[in-house]
């Protein structure tokens, strides 16, 4: 568990602090923020129901269920684990460069960011991928930029980003699987 631990706070500053450049950190800050990612989930919201009727207002309702589910797992793990922020643990955090107006003071394992993306990206890519194909894959690029950021602005760790990945992906898997056994999201045939 040590080395484990050494490798994690070795990545976490070559990717705070050494693979840096003045674009990533303008641009990166924001990937994290909601109005960045906001409207694409806006879109989704709405696109959805209005293409797919009634089986979309139920693929709402199950996107909605997946990030609240991803959302307390995360809560629910950070409070067990009680890992400290990079930035809050008095050790490293003169070393730390953190990149964002607020800094956040709950427990940094496992990412609440990490883990409602990649639950979402989940979701999407199991219930979407029969109708955009082999771009359904972005999702998970998506989820994997904003990830990344968590680390490069200072405020997680790279394992808080894997566990909370793991637990959206898990998260995701069920609740799309479930929605892809039960309601599935088909063309309304109008005649």
């Amino acid at each position: 568990m040590n080395d484990l631990l050494t490798w994690d706070l070795k990545l976490f500053f070559y990717i705070n602090g050494k693979w840096t450049n003045g674009l990533f950190d303008f641009l990166l800050p924001w990937m994290r923020e909601p109005y960045f990612w906001a409207p694409l989930y806006l879109f989704l919201l709405i696109f959805v129901p209005y293409n797919f009727r009634w089986r979309g207002f139920f693929w709402l309702v199950f996107f909605i269920i997946t990030f609240a589910i991803t959302d307390q797992s995360s809560l629910f793990f950070k409070n067990l684990v009680g890992r400290l922020r990079p930035g809050n643990d008095p050790v490293i955090a003169p070393y730390v460069r953190v990149l964002v107006d607020y800094y956040p003071r709950s427990g940094s394992f496992t990412s609440s960011h990490a883990a409602n993306h990649f639950g979402l990206a989940m979701f999407s890519f199991i219930t979407l991928r029969p109708q955009i194909g082999k771009w359904a894959w972005l999702f998970f690029v998506w989820a994997a930029v904003i990830g990344y950021s968590q680390v490069y602005v200072g405020v997680h760790y790279p394992l808080d980003i894997v566990g909370g990945a793991l637990l959206g992906m898990l998260a995701g898997l069920l609740s799309g699987g479930f929605f892809q056994r039960r309601i599935r999201l088909e063309l309304e045939q109008t005649t």
